[in-house]
């Protein structure tokens, strides 16, 4: 137990809280919008007549740029990045000043990005209560561990509107009991001061009550958090029979990640609330990497220059480097000199170096998921979260309930696992938020024969699903990967795989099959994952593009590497290159990938073919990199995993498959590839 913490006071809140301010409504009208602002009062039959806002992600309420900031000067910038009628109503310290105490939006609120510089934004603007239709999870976690108050019940606007005395229990009647005492205490930290000062108590889950069944059928995901479950953490007591969905605990944790967005925001809360010298437990299965901003020098716009936004970002990679190497924390940083970049995304390394079948791992990241390739629980988790399992080695969780995806068949040739997510994605179950905060689990013989770093692709997208995680267990692949990737011995590798696997009568709430053998290369519209299309509905009008950019932590794998080499030899050998119209950016995802780029003589190969190789990092999908559209009327297509709004420049951006991309920057348009076809070819502009 840290005794650190005995001194503190800790209370709960009052049970009946009155709420003092304006309620805001997000809705699709720019007008309306600034008459908000201005101080004209909205009510709800008029927002839901006009349209509430649906699928609002965390990039429009604080696009990326904004959160180089990591302190209260946040609250000057919830919703800058909001859509309203194609335009972007909100200015920077409008909500603040509109004296705003409640927000109101309709289906899927804070999905996307896990950046708790959302809520804490909302939160230093004012905002005391969130409500709408339904929320993300982690967006929802954050808002509770930061003390925002959440909930789905629009008959509390007019009540807060009149002042009313509202009971706490409002916000806590449809939620576990360990969220409702978070809630109740104010935040997570408060609550886990009080958690190790012995005044609340874990509730026992059903397998530890006298005369629960011994057994019970389980998923993979299940039967992880059951051998990780925190049964006594001050006696060092781990581990129950089974769990199920909406069991409510703490799970010991493998490894915690955090990178230079996050990782200072939660030094500063770590220090604010414990001191200067507190240091952080275990800090050898603590890792921190500087993989977001390494490029953002190249793209910043000169007017954000000018506003010192540049300097106000390195500041967050000098204060995680200072911070880690005061904890002594496992740390990867920028090569410098003539090859800038850095040594890895995250992502990427946690699957290369680090994670293993049965782990329980976190990371302040949405795509932390990746892991989940080998047979890993791996899920994203806010600032505060990460800054309390800092202290504790644990997080919090509510067993979420399983789905499973089959894809069944053999896929043709140049389908790849992103245009599996692309099919998944637009499926009626995920589109509609039935799949928000459900583990995904991906099976069927077509996921079998996908290698790792392809498996990784789909477990890394769960967070475009809106899914806890996503996972598939672990095989003679999964054996082959560790010894072949990890020099690790055959026989460990076989035993750490071992019982990793759902049982045949396990519980899923939906099984979606999918036949592989009828799918084509596929593209996402501009705006969201789940506009899916195949590649040829496009229509006869070619989609020009003036960027392809093929990278990040979803494309940036080796297997990646190999397709767009495939494409770009296939092009050399019809006396193509890269189109004259087209800038191609290919990234890696380490500086492992980077090597086996160099061994393969890829790199040679995109330097001929007029691509430009750019090192690791993750830039370009947040728009602080190469590969973002620098105008509304550029258009891109990417290998990347999500395009919100604004979320790579302000142009247009379709997602596709590797393969995908790299033809379409030889053609000039959007086009798929097949071996051994001809690749098609617009003329130059203007000719």
């Amino acid at each position: 137990m840290r005794t650190d913490l005995l001194h503190l006071d800790v209370r709960k809140r009052p049970a009946r809280l009155r709420f003092e301010g304006r309620v805001l409504f997000l809705v699709d009208d720019a007008e309306l919008m600034r008459r908000q602002l201005a101080g004209e009062d909205l009510d709800l039959e008029t927002a839901r007549r006009v349209g509430l806002r649906d699928q609002i992600s965390t990039d429009e309420i604080t696009p990326a740029y904004i959160c180089y900031y990591f302190d209260e000067t946040l609250g000057d910038f919830p919703y800058l990045g909001l859509k309203a009628g194609g335009e972007f109503p909100v200015g920077r310290g409008s909500v603040r000043r509109g004296g705003f105490v409640c927000s109101v939006s309709g289906k899927r609120r804070g999905k996307g990005s896990s950046r708790e510089q959302s809520p804490y934004a909302e939160l230093m603007a004012g905002i005391r209560v969130v409500i709408a239709e339904n929320i993300e999870r982690i967006y929802n976690e954050n808002c509770q561990n930061l003390g925002i108050l959440t909930s789905t019940d629009f008959s509390l606007i007019d009540r807060i509107r009149r002042g009313e005395e509202i009971p706490l229990d409002a916000f806590t009647n449809d939620v576990d009991a360990i969220t409702r005492e978070i809630i109740e205490y104010g935040g997570l930290f408060e609550y886990n001061v009080a958690r190790l000062q012995g005044k609340v108590r874990l509730p026992r889950i059903e397998s530890q009550r006298p005369g629960a069944p011994a057994k019970r059928p389980m998923t993979i995901a299940e039967k992880i958090f059951a051998s990780h479950w925190v049964v006594d953490a001050a006696r060092g007591e781990f581990g129950v029979p089974w769990v199920q969905p909406g069991d409510s605990g703490f799970v010991r944790t493998d490894w915690r990640f955090s990178h230079e967005y996050v990782s200072p925001m939660a030094a500063i809360f770590f220090e604010q609330k414990l001191g200067e010298d507190a240091r952080v437990t275990e800090p050898e299965s603590i890792i921190m990497f500087r993989d977001h901003l390494t490029y953002l020098h190249e793209v910043m716009p000169r007017e954000r220059v000018q506003m010192g936004l540049l300097d106000v970002a390195r500041q967050l990679k000098d204060k995680q480097e200072a911070f880690a190497k005061k904890q002594g924390v496992i740390y990867y940083g920028e090569r410098l000199g003539l090859r800038l970049g850095s040594e890895a995304i995250c992502h990427s390394k946690m699957l290369e170096s680090y994670a293993e079948p049965g782990q329980l791992i976190v990371g302040t990241d949405s795509h932390t998921p990746h892991s989940g390739a080998i047979g890993c629980v791996a899920f994203g988790v806010g600032t505060t979260a990460i800054f309390n399992s800092w202290i504790t080695k644990d997080v919090r969780v509510a067993v979420p309930p399983s789905f499973k995806v089959v894809v069944r068949g053999r896929k043709p040739d140049n389908v790849t696992a992103k245009d599996f997510m692309l099919e998944i994605l637009r499926h009626p179950y995920i589109r509609d938020g039935h799949a928000i905060g459900q583990i995904i689990e991906y099976a069927g013989e077509a996921v079998e024969a996908l290698s790792v770093d392809e498996r990784a692709t789909m477990t890394n997208m769960a967070a475009e699903v809106g899914a806890f995680t996503g996972i598939v267990a672990p095989d003679a692949k999964t054996v082959d990967f560790l010894v072949s990737e990890r020099g690790m011995d055959r026989a460990r590798a076989e035993r750490l795989c071992e019982g990793l696997f759902s049982d045949p009568d396990a519980e899923y709430v939906k099984i979606i099959e999918i036949d592989a053998s009828t799918l084509r290369p596929m593209v996402a519209l501009p705006g969201d994952p789940g506009n899916g299309l195949y590649v040829d509905e496009l229509g006869d009008e070619p989609v020009r593009i003036d960027v392809a950019y093929a990278g990040s932590c979803t494309a940036g794998k080796k297997e990646d590497m190999d397709m767009y080499a495939a494409v770009l030899r296939d092009a050399r050998t019809q006396g193509l290159r890269v189109h004259p119209d087209v800038k191609m950016y290919i990234q890696c995802g380490s500086q492992e990938v980077r090597q086996y780029c160099e061994e393969k003589g890829y790199l040679a190969l995109f330097e001929e073919m007029g691509a430009s190789f750019i090192e690791p990092g993750c830039g370009a999908c947040i728009a602080a990199g190469p590969g973002t559209s620098a105008r509304p009327d550029e258009v891109t297509i990417s290998s990347q995993n999500r395009n919100f709004p604004g979320r790579s420049g302000p142009g247009r951006l379709y997602l596709a498959s590797p393969y995908t991309v790299a033809a379409s920057a030889v053609a000039g348009f959007i086009v798929e590839w097949s071996p051994g076809r001809p690749i098609p070819r617009l003329e130059t502009a203007g000719v």
